[in-house]
C-alpha cells in the first residue's frame, strides 16, 4: 500500500485542500488503487500549499502547490507501478521533502513532527516519541522538573521572553492546593501562525507540554485560552484531547502514576488585549478582558485568585521538547541568554513565506533573503516589521542584527512571537505608523489614560505632522506623546505602540516630509 498525504491545517484549506482529497479519494476508488489518503498537518512551507506528500521506499516525495487539475497526472503517476518516485518527470514534482532547502536548512525542535501524520493520531504521535517527556516527568519530582526547565534556558515564546523556569518555580513555591495552568492561545499579532500551526500540526505536543507544566508546578486543572478565529484548531483541539484522556495521558491517575491532570478548550472573546496575560485571565474567568494593575502577578494571585502558569503554545510545547531530549540538549542551541530555537513566522511581501524554525543566532537577513528570496513583489525589501503590530520597523542597517533577545532590545525592537512581516520600496511607513497609533485605539482595552486617550492624539499627531501643519510643534508633541506612553501605560499595548512610530520616524522621516522640509 502506497500512503499519500494531504494537509488539513487552516492555510491548506484555504487553498482547497479538501475539494482535492476529496477528488484523490474518488480517483482512487474508481481506478482501484491501494493506497491510503491520509490528512496530516502542514510542513508550515505555505508557499506550496496544498503539499501533497507520497510515501514510497521509506522517503517522502512532495508535489505542490497543486490545484484540483493536478490531481489526474498526480493519480497517473500512482498508478503506474513501475514509477520510480525519485525521477518523475511531472511540472510539480518537488523530489524528497526533506531535502527541499527550505526545510533542510532548518533546526527543528518544536515543529519537529508537523506535517508527518494525522495530527489527531495518538498513536502516531507516540511512534514518533510523543509522551516520552510526559513519561519521564511522570518519575520526577516537581522540582526536578523546574529545575530542568530552568537549565534549558527556555524562555517565554509569547513576546516578554521572560524565563520559563522562573515562572514555574514562582507557582510551585506558591501555597494554596490549587493551582492553574493557562496556556495563552490568543494569538493576535500581524503576521504569527506559529501557535496555529502547532495546534494544528501537532496537538499532542501541546497537550503533554501542559501536563507537564501541571506535574511541574502542582496544578491539576489546565485551560487553553484559543482565540475564537481558529475553528479548526479549535476542532483538532477538542479531538485530541478526548484521545488523550481515553489513553489515560489526562484525567485521573495519569498513566497509573497516582497524579491527575484535567485540560479544556475555553474559546476567547475576539479581542487583541485578552493576548496580555491579565486581561486573558479577566476574560477566562467570564469578565471583560481588561487589564489588571501588577502586582501581584499571575504566579501568585492568577486565575480565580489561584498561583498560575501563563505561558504561550509555543513556550509549553518547547517545555516537552526539553523533558524529552533533556535540557542539554535544549540548551545547545541558541546564543547567550537566547537559547533553544525560535519559530519564525515569514509572512506579508514575500515570495516564500511560511514557517522557519531556527537556533537563534541567525540574522533577519538571512530569513528573509534565504529563505523568503525576496519579496512577492520583486521590487527591493525597504522596511521589516518583527514582534507584531507594535514591533519596530527596521530598515536594511539593521537586518544583520542576529535574532537575539539582548539584541534586539538594543535596538529598541523586539523579537515578540517570531512574526516577521516585510514591506516592499513602496510601502508608506509613516501610514504605517499612524497605523499602529489606531491599532492601539480600536484595541486597548481602556483601563489607563496614556493608552486610551494617547493613541487617539498620536493618531491626530501624525495627521497634522504629514499635513504640514505647526510640523515642528508636532513632532515635539509626538516623541513627549510616545514618552508618556511607553512610561506610564500600564501593560506593553500602550507601552509598545511608539516602538513603530518612532522607529519610522527615526529611519523613515522622508515619507512625514521632513527631507522637503529641510530642503527648504
Amino acid at each position: 500500500m502506497i500512503n499519500i498525504f494531504v494537509p488539513q491545517d487552516t492555510t491548506a484549506l484555504a487553498l482547497g485542500s479538501d475539494e482535492i482529497a476529496s477528488l484523490l479519494t474518488e480517483s482512487i476508488s474508481s481506478r482501484g488503487l491501494d493506497v491510503k489518503l491520509i490528512r496530516n498537518g502542514s510542513r508550515g512551507m505555505f508557499w506550496l500549499e496544498p503539499l501533497l506528500e507520497i510515501e514510497f521506499e521509506g522517503d517522502r516525495f512532495g508535489f505542490g502547490p497543486i490545484t484540483m487539475s493536478d490531481v489526474p497526472s498526480i493519480i497517473d503517476v500512482l498508478e503506474d507501478s513501475h514509477s520510480d518516485l525519485k525521477n518523475i518527470a511531472h511540472p510539480l514534482f518537488l523530489g524528497s521533502v526533506e531535502n527541499i532547502e527550505y526545510l533542510a536548512k532548518q533546526q527543528r525542535l518544536t515543529f519537529k513532527r508537523s506535517g508527518l501524520s494525522d495530527p489527531t493520531c495518538i498513536n502516531s504521535y507516540q511512534s514518533l516519541s510523543g509522551f516520552k517527556g510526559l513519561t519521564k516527568a511522570l518519575s520526577m519530582d516537581s522540582q526536578l522538573i523546574v529545575d530542568e526547565l530552568k537549565n534549558s534556558g527556555l524562555r517565554g515564546r509569547g513576546g516578554a521572553a521572560f524565563p520559563a523556569g522562573i515562572k514555574w518555580q514562582t507557582v510551585l513555591d506558591a501555597p494554596g492546593e490549587q493551582k492553574y495552568i493557562v496556556c495563552n492561545a490568543d494569538e493576535g499579532d500581524s503576521g504569527t501562525f506559529a501557535d496555529r500551526l502547532l495546534m494544528e500540526s501537532d496537538p499532542y505536543q501541546l497537550i503533554e507540554g501542559m501536563t507537564i507544566a501541571g506535574l511541574a508546578v502542582g496544578a491539576n486543572q489546565g485551560y487553553i485560552y484559543l482565540r475564537s478565529e481558529y475553528p479548526v484548531a479549535h476542532k483538532i483541539l477538542n479531538h485530541a484531547i478526548k484521545e488523550a484522556y481515553k489513553a489515560g495521558f489526562l484525567g485521573e491517575n495519569i498513566r497509573d502514576s497516582g497524579k491527575d491532570f484535567f485540560l479544556e478548550v475555553r474559546l476567547g472573546a475576539g479581542a487583541y488585549i485578552c493576548g496580555e496575560e491579565t486581561s486573558l485571565l479577566e476574560s477566562l474567568e467570564g469578565k471583560r478582558g481588561m487589564v489588571r494593575t501588577k502586582p501581584p502577578l499571575p504566579a501568585i494571585e492568577g486565575l480565580f485568585g489561584k498561583p498560575t502558569v501563563v505561558n504561550n503554545v509555543l513556550t509549553l510545547g518547547a517545555a516537552a521538547t526539553v523533558l524529552e531530549e533533556g535540557s542539554d540538549a535544549y540548551k545547545n542551541f541558541g546564543m547567550g541568554r537566547s537559547r533553544g530555537t525560535l519559530a519564525v513566522q515569514l509572512a506579508g511581501n514575500v515570495k516564500r513565506g511560511g514557517l522557519i524554525e531556527l537556533a537563534f543566532g541567525a540574522t533577519l537577513r538571512e530569513v528573509v533573503e534565504t529563505f523568503g528570496e525576496g519579496t512577492f513583489s520583486g521590487r527591493p525589501i525597504r522596511a521589516i516589521q518583527m514582534g507584531g503590530p507594535l514591533g519596530a520597523f527596521l530598515p536594511e542597517s539593521q537586518w544583520d542584527t542576529p535574532l537575539d533577545y539582548e539584541a534586539f532590545a538594543a535596538l529598541k525592537a523586539m523579537i515578540g512571537h517570531g512574526g516577521v512581516v516585510v514591506f516592499d520600496d513602496t510601502a508608506d511607513m509613516a501610514a504605517q505608523a499612524r497605523f499602529a497609533m489606531e491599532f492601539c485605539v480600536i484595541e486597548s482595552c481602556g483601563k489607563c489614560t496614556p493608552c486610551r486617550i494617547g493613541s487617539t492624539r498620536g493618531v491626530e499627531v501624525i495627521d497634522r505632522i504629514v499635513a504640514n501643519e505647526d510640523r515642528d510643534d508636532n513632532l515635539i508633541l509626538l516623541h513627549e506623546l510616545c514618552d508618556t506612553m511607553e512610561l506610564g501605560s500600564l501593560c506593553a499595548m500602550g507601552g509598545m505602540t511608539p516602538f513603530p512610530v518612532q522607529s519610522a520616524l527615526t529611519h523613515f522621516e522622508e515619507d512625514f516630509g521632513l527631507n522637503s522640509r529641510r530642503d527648504h
